[in-house]
């Protein structure tokens, strides 16, 4: 797609970028050594350079060289944004609602490129069978017809805005064949480092290229698309030194599943890691961009990997040219972005050996549970602590899912080189699959596909039942589809706890699928075994995994492929042919009309795209000012709590207020959440609705989205709670514990308790994206000393807030009950502040805009000024 202007760009908060001095030339002028800045700090202090802010580039280079913490706040714009579906459709709905409020629908328009890759919305309903791949494609177009059209009317409303359609890959993976140029190029020819802000918390995959980039909520990235810079803090740029040598039979997803545990003991939540020493030599690019891309797993803001002879080396295998990696190689080199000489400084290293890892899998719960293969039956034990039923012939511990799917190890042609060769050697010697297993194989790319059939390992993967099911998220996303015939109903009859192992990235309760309990990431090779297998009671690495034709027995270590032949393999059959392939976007695709005109003309019958109902200033609430008195706990949380908690991506319970919400309109096929992120009616009701969140308000256990409405004592659906309070004019608080929001970027764990009426949540600790999230509803996320429990709360005490000096002072005297503590607000910037107490991003963004149309009709140059700056901009309000 050709990039071209169709309507009025919204003027940008600061000058456009201009062409960056030399670092090199730079550092040697204000007397610092660039060779002791990390290479993170050095794609910063560029981006300072080419905004033309060189006192602040001169004070970030000092400081890195020196270990120091760079303790300086910057407003940091990437060369782009990308989306995916289930976060970018949602965006374009805010952004299609904002041109609804303004006299000049043109001036909501992005003033950078941005990419939206649809992947989230194709799901496994069919699977094991040859013709799966087209049944849930043909699906996936029928039901998602309404959102899709929306999407085209938004590629051709808005400028610099381009979709890839459905069946072409993961997003991540998608960035690292096809979209990363490393090296960017603006439209005056001037070049500059390709920096990356997504919506979706894995897009750190892309650093493992020497692309500096992270996730952000969809409103953060809302005010990004119109112009305005993200008020970055840096945070302490930590290296993470690399060892020794993988070892035979260790795969990247042992070696990220290692990591991901050792670096969430060492708290690295919110900073920036860059990998570094000898160890870096042994890795692969995709291996380096596995590790890279398990960032939040392991709570780290970015994860880079400088950009070095293997990252060229990876941009020739996957078919860039020539005069590409050229240019790349010598811009790099030029600005000493490229890894050839010494080490850089760090004021914190974490050394961390290769040589250590062994196979393994992470579970049954969070990714950082890393086990041994032969820790695996205790594990599940440890979860299900109950005798072991069966019911129908499915056992408690029977793996129901067996899913190679994920950019995470899809994207690495070893990693899936392996699980087709030890399917190549199940199936010679006789092994099969149990019944109860639901197989499935969903690629990151075609590419995957091209080189395992021309190896011909895809046709052994599908001997196993390893069919390919669609080019999507799909299991990783809860995706998974129904179980197979008749596992289900045996599930629910008895209460059975079983179990799924996916190649993925994240594996919270109920996000694989609402029936399984237990949720194991592993490699895909062992994917496969575990298959063969059928269970997770059976210790991998000393029962076998079977017996072949004579009846004997088959062992994990039989099958085990050598890394000789996957590297033989992969030099014969992973060649640049199959990265290049011309894609078309199929029929039913280019069937869907596209809506024309520069405002979306909204259906008020449609249950898929909805005008949002939080884009104007609240004035029912009252500005987040003064007392917030009489305010009740909505939910009391314990530690861990997921976006997946928050806002679940799956299925839709027919029983559910959301569920029976689209029953009412008469809907019978409800999708998923994830696709319904475009009404907010559907979404308010889906909201803390999972059902293995575990609100002590409902009692112990889970609470099957529920809880208690006060002081009526009431136990009501979350939803039908919140409609009550509301109705009583009782604001609302959310209590939790540490790491709350961890997983996915998903603006709609925060969204949601907005529409319910949160008004702040009361934690001892956020995770990063969802704490800036919350900020970015205008719900205020405040910092318990303690726990909650060990403040003397229970969560039925009324709650009073003193917020009368918190922009000042960044604390907040509370009562609740008899108890009284002082909690500190999480915001971390006056930019974050300006959009906290204006009540949100998109009520400051209509302001922002309103002010420009009036500074535009005024005749007065001092009123016109007078209107810009009653809403200024959060990067010019940082610094």
């Amino acid at each position: 797609m050709t990039r071209t202007p169709n309507s009025t760009p919204v003027p940008a908060a600061t000058p456009t970028p201009t062409r960056a001095p030399s670092l090199p030339g730079f550092a040697a002028a204000h007397g610092f050594a660039l060779d002791a800045v990390p290479y993170t700090g050095r794609v910063l202090i560029e981006a300072l350079l080419r905004d033309g802010d060189l006192d602040r580039a001169a004070v970030l280079g000092k400081r890195l060289a020196a270990g120091e913490e760079p303790d300086l706040e910057l407003p940091f714009r990437p060369a782009r944004i990308l989306v995916q579906d289930y976060t970018g459709i949602p965006l374009l709905v805010d952004l299609a609602a904002l041109r609804d409020r303004v006299a000049e629908p043109g001036r909501v328009n992005p003033a950078l490129p941005v990419d939206v890759v649809v992947d989230h919305s194709v799901q496994a309903d069919w699977a094991g069978r040859p013709d799966a791949l087209s049944l849930n494609e043909a699906l996936e177009m029928s039901r998602n017809k309404e959102r899709y059209a929306f999407l085209k009317w938004a590629e051709g409303a808005f400028d610099g805005l381009r979709a890839i359609p459905p069946g072409r890959g993961i997003v991540h993976q998608v960035n690292l064949e096809q979209l990363a140029t490393v090296v960017a190029e603006g439209p005056d020819g001037e070049l500059f480092p390709d920096t990356v802000i997504g919506t979706d918390s894995h897009t750190t995959m892309v650093n493992g290229l020497g692309v500096l980039g992270w996730g952000v909520g969809g409103l953060e990235a809302e005010a990004q698309v119109l112009g305005l810079a993200q008020p970055l803090r840096i945070p302490q740029i930590v290296g993470v030194r690399l060892t020794g040598a993988v070892s035979q039979g260790t795969s990247p997803t042992d070696v990220v599943l290692a990591l991901t545990k050792r670096l969430r003991e060492e708290n690295v939540r919110a900073l920036m890691l860059e990998f570094t020493g000898p160890g870096l030599d042994v890795l692969s690019a995709p291996d380096r961009c596995t590790i890279a891309n398990m960032a939040p797993e392991y709570g780290a803001m970015s994860a880079f990997f400088p950009v070095d002879g293997e990252t060229l080396d990876y941009l020739r295998r996957t078919g860039r040219s020539e005069a590409e990696v050229a240019r790349v190689r010598a811009y790099c080199r030029t600005q000493g972005l490229l890894r050839e000489g010494p080490d850089p400084v760090f004021g914190r290293v974490i050394d961390f050996d290769l040589g250590e890892v062994g196979p393994s899998l992470a579970g049954p719960s969070r990714p950082d549970q890393r086990i041994s293969l032969g820790e695996l039956p205790a594990s599940f034990e440890a979860l299900h602590r109950a005798e072991i039923r069966t019911e129908d012939g499915i056992t408690d511990g029977d793996l129901v899912i067996a899913a190679i799917t994920s950019c995470t190890s899809t994207s690495n042609p070893k990693a899936m080189l392996a699980a087709g060769l030890l399917a190549r050697r199940a199936v010679e010697r006789g092994l099969t699959v149990p019944g109860h297993v639901k197989t499935s194989l969903s690629p990151g790319s075609r590419a995957v596909t091209r080189y395992l059939r021309d190896s011909g390992l895809l046709a052994d993967l599908e001997t196993l039942g390893f069919h390919v099911a669609g080019y999507g998220c799909m299991t990783c996303n809860g995706g998974s589809g129904p179980l197979n015939t008749g596992v289900g109903g045996a599930v629910d009859r008895a209460g059975l706890t079983v179990a799924a192992v996916l190649s993925g990235n994240r594996n919270f309760e109920s996000r694989v699928h609402s029936q399984v309990r237990a949720g194991y990431l592993a490699s895909p090779a062992l994917v496969v075994a575990l298959a063969l297998s059928g269970t997770v009671r059976a210790d991998l690495a000393s029962e076998p995994l079977g017996t072949d034709r004579e009846g004997n027995p088959v062992h994990l270590r039989d099958l085990w492929p050598h890394s000789g032949e996957l590297q033989d393999l992969e030099d014969e059959f992973v060649t640049p042919a199959v990265f290049t392939r011309e894609e078309t976007p199929g029929p039913a695709w280019q069937a869907i009309p596209a809506p024309q005109g520069a405002v979306f003309a909204w259906d008020e019958n449609s249950t898929y795209i909805r005008p949002p109902a939080y884009v104007d200033p609240v004035t029912a609430r009252g500005p987040l000012t003064g007392s917030l008195t009489g305010a009740r706990a909505l939910l009391a949380l314990g530690d861990d709590i997921s976006t997946d908690h928050i806002s679940p991506v799956g299925a839709i319970p027919a029983t559910s207020p959301a569920g029976r919400h689209l029953l009412e309109r008469g809907v019978r096929d409800f999708n998923s959440y994830g696709s319904r992120r475009g009404n907010h009616e559907v979404m308010a009701r889906g909201t803390f609705s999972n059902p293995r969140l575990r609100n002590a308000l409902a009692g112990d256990g889970d609470s099957g989205g529920t809880t208690l409405h006060l002081p009526s004592g009431e136990r009501l659906p979350v939803f039908e709670a919140a409609e009550r309070y509301a109705a009583e004019a009782t604001p609302l608080v959310v209590l939790a514990g540490h790491s709350y929001g961890m997983g996915s970027s998903r603006d709609w764990a925060a969204k949601g308790p907005w529409l319910l009426g949160v008004r702040a949540v009361l934690a001892e600790s956020f995770e990063r994206i969802h704490r800036a999230n919350l900020c970015a509803m205008g719900i205020l996320p405040l910092l318990l000393p303690k726990s909650w429990a060990e403040l003397g709360l229970t969560g039925h005490e009324e709650y009073a807030l003193d917020l009368d000096r918190v922009r000042d002072t960044g604390r907040v005297p509370v009562t609740a009950g008899s108890a009284a503590f002082t909690v500190r607000a999480d915001v971390h910037s006056a930019g974050e502040w300006d959009v906290v107490l204006a009540g949100g991003t998109l009520p400051y963004l209509l302001g922002r805009l309103h002010a420009q149309e009036a500074a535009a009709e005024s005749p007065c140059p001092a009123h016109a000024q007078e209107a810009a700056a009653e809403s200024p901009c959060p990067a010019e309000a940082a610094r």
